[in-house]
């Protein structure tokens, strides 16, 4: 199975819920990691799955950006799903940078592109407090409109003392996808994918 994860904005919790979906003798692929976080070791040293990094850029911007500043070539949606069918294992997770539509090149590639070429579902991750309705909104009618599943939401940072609009959004997620759970800030924990 092949499982595309974004977000609705950069530090949602992406790694994170990669890492706990990921075990070992899964894939996990970071298609442009920028400035100085390292997922593919995060996920690796949580899940103790397999990781591949295929392009990484100093600056903490966006892909297409860091990649232009640091006059190195992008990483494209094409090259992306091509390294995946390489590889042969029964789980894959590509993770994407920022949000659903942060741009991977000059030619405006992003992940939910991937996420087409592979046909493979999407788990969007989200904020937990204001905002985030909209956002998520936005992020999954996006995904539909490519025609690209949406397995549904995950909460990557759950409040140690959750406010109203985070209690609230809960629920309230529910009416935009099905929510599969939500990682409690500071903790980790594996999950078992959606059916």
């Amino acid at each position: 199975m092949r499982l595309v994860v974004t977000g609705t904005d950069t530090g949602v919790g992406k790694t994170i819920v990669s890492a706990a979906l990921a075990r070992p003798g899964a894939a996990y692929v970071k298609p442009a990691q920028t400035g100085d976080d390292d997922d593919a070791a995060t996920v690796a040293k949580l899940s103790g799955a397999e990781v591949h990094t295929l392009a990484r850029y100093p600056e903490p911007l966006a892909p297409a950006t860091a990649a232009r500043r640091a006059g190195l070539p992008p990483v494209t949606p094409l090259q992306v799903a091509e390294f995946v069918r390489t590889l042969q294992n029964d789980l894959v997770i590509i993770e994407g940078a920022g949000g659903l539509l942060v741009r991977f090149d000059e030619a405006g590639g992003t992940i939910l592109d991937v996420a087409a070429l592979l046909k493979a579902p999407m788990i969007v991750v989200a904020r937990a407090g204001l905002g985030t309705l909209n956002h998520t909104a936005l992020t999954v009618e996006a995904i539909k409109r490519r025609g690209v599943t949406c397995l549904g939401i995950m909460i990557g940072s759950w409040p140690r003392d959750p406010d109203l609009a985070a209690e609230c959004n809960l629920e309230d997620l529910t009416q935009i996808a099905p929510v599969l759970g939500r990682i409690r800030e500071g903790e980790f924990t594996t999950m078992e994918l959606p059916a």
